[in-house]
């Protein structure tokens, strides 16, 4: 996957697609998506990263409790009954 670097505006390469999509990483090992030869990965903050388009990553990807809210109301709703 191509992803921008926010604030050099370089395309770089996902090396692992997990890491990316784990929120428990804040960074993810790229590549710079330049030239022919592949060049050497190296960490960079999910917070530093965008889709192409200058869309932000899904919080998903990036926030680990990105679900607390919803999962505190469920169990709320349970205990109440």
């Amino acid at each position: 996957m191509i992803l921008k670097h926010h604030s050099t505006g370089k395309l770089m390469q996902v090396v692992e697609l997990q890491d990316l999509m784990n929120p428990m990483h804040e960074q993810v090992a790229m590549r710079l998506d330049y030239g022919e030869e592949e060049q050497d990965p190296e960490a960079v903050a999910k917070q530093d990263l965008r889709f192409p388009s200058g869309e932000a990553l899904p919080r998903a990807w990036t926030d680990p409790h990105y679900r607390d809210q919803e999962v505190d109301a469920a169990h709320y709703d349970r205990s109440a009954h």
